[in-house]
């Protein structure tokens, strides 16, 4: 079993979910309500075959970060969830050992997994059991079984399913059928078809009160280990316990298709892309940009914050910065690097949710027409050797020069261009282009 080594400043590594702050109000209000221990298993042992890819999908990468990091993050951002169990083939350990170090995955231990799912899953338990394992961890009263490619799970639908499997011993979720589930003769003919609204899909997560699922797999058949699937059959067949199923949310469906992890990396783009903090200094025309920019882009459906100063002393810089992943801080002095320093370093000690990339525009724009081309390109191009230092934390640093103008209409031109820009680099997070500066 491996235990995850203590977080970075600032992890090199995403809700892509809905961004979650660190003291929402949906957070506080987990940790009032669950007020028992609940542990997390994710089976991770699959080989991907429909992907028809070289390596299983859970280890399949987009924004710089694997898939099944994704997953464990969306269950590390949940304080009330004390420990993540991810079972794992033997011979992918040392991967996943890798994933967990450098995306820092402070509360993930590793159990190689047994050679079907229910195995993996069994394996995954005995943790929590006295010499179950070398290093036994505290028993929880409610562990939550979890896909590990399913990424989306949000902590209010763990909240309710956590709390009905201590009420009732068993939930899971479950979702309408898409389709009509047909039977076939063996001649490949239609023998009958099943009434779709009486039927449902069941789904992941499922919860169990821990005492209940261990002793199901206890009592396991041969036959059970080798081709069962379904938690939910396991815990009714032996402990005779109904699983209260709750509805869950069309976000609950599992990556299996190369497609899939597309869809996946543009759903986790979009929602990274929601919100904006824009960082003006006081100078009066980089504030006057800072609003002529928000009413573009709140236009366009982004939440705009606007900051007059990244070193004042009331803390609503480093609050901002902690709930948005794009930051535009704006410059009109070309000896601009300690604030972008101080911005960055700011960044790194945040306890923002790390779902994907920080994206931080630097915009320095130039009031004067007499400087040269060259002069403020030079001057701006010490941003490109602090980006590649930016990058290993994964905060992706751009540089943007924007020449002010006094002709209103070249002036607005000049606006319509810079947004499309700064938008365009939010929503592509294109890594290869950081340190890269560009001309409006």
């Amino acid at each position: 079993m491996e235990t995850s080594s203590k977080r970075a400043n600032r992890p090199a590594e995403s809700p892509g979910f809905p961004p979650c702050e660190a003291e929402s109000s949906d957070s506080c209000l987990g940790r009032e309500r669950i007020d028992f221990p609940v542990a997390v298993v994710l089976p991770a042992g699959g080989s991907g075959e429909r992907m028809g890819l070289p390596i299983p999908k859970q280890f399949c990468t987009f924004l710089d970060r694997p898939l099944i990091s994704y997953t464990i993050q969306a269950f590390e951002r949940v304080p009330w969830i004390e420990n993540i169990i991810v079972v794992v083939a033997a011979e992918h350990l040392d991967l996943l050992k890798s994933i967990i170090h450098k995306h820092c995955h402070k509360k993930t231990k590793l159990v190689a997994g047994g050679p079907t799912r229910h195995r993996s899953i069994f394996n995954g338990l005995q943790v929590f059991v006295e010499n179950g394992c070398d290093s036994q961890l505290p028993r929880p009263e409610v562990v939550i079984i979890h896909d590990a490619v399913r990424p989306f799970v949000e902590e209010e639908f763990l909240l309710k399913i956590a709390t009905a499997a201590k009420q009732n011993g068993a939930a899971g979720a479950i979702r309408p059928l898409v389709s009509t589930v047909i039977a076939t003769t063996p001649e490949s003919y239609l023998d009958h078809s099943l009434d779709r609204a009486r039927y449902r899909a069941s789904e992941m997560p499922q919860g169990f009160l821990f005492d209940t699922i261990y002793q199901a797999y206890q009592q396991c058949s041969d036959y059970d280990f080798e081709y069962g699937t379904e938690c939910l059959h396991l815990v009714l067949q032996y402990s005779g316990i109904n699983a209260k199923l709750i509805e869950g949310p069309s976000s609950l469906w599992k990556v299996t298709y190369k497609r899939d992890l597309f869809a996946a990396e543009s759903i986790i783009k979009e929602n990274l892309s929601q919100k904006a903090c824009v960082i003006t200094g006081v100078h009066e025309e980089a504030i006057h940009l800072g609003h002529c920019l928000e009413k573009i882009l709140v236009a366009g459906g982004m939440k705009v914050d606007i900051i007059s100063t990244s070193c004042g002393d009331d803390g609503s810089f480093a609050k901002n910065v902690s709930e948005s992943y794009n930051l535009i801080h704006i410059t009109v002095s070309t000896a601009c690097f300690p604030e972008i320093k101080h911005t960055v370093e700011t960044v790194r000690k945040t306890d923002l949710p790390v779902l994907g990339p920080v994206v931080l525009i630097v915009v320095h724009l130039n009031l004067s027409e007499c400087t040269s081309f060259s002069k403020r390109m030079d001057e701006l191009v010490t941003i490109r050797g602090f980006a590649k230092e930016a990058k290993q934390w994964n905060i992706l640093v751009y540089g943007l020069l924007l020449n002010y103008t006094k002709d209103k209409q070249k002036w607005n031109e000049a606006l319509e261009s810079f947004s499309c820009v700064a938008g365009t680099l939010i929503k592509d997070r294109k890594a290869a282009l950081t340190g890269q500066l560009f001309v409006v």
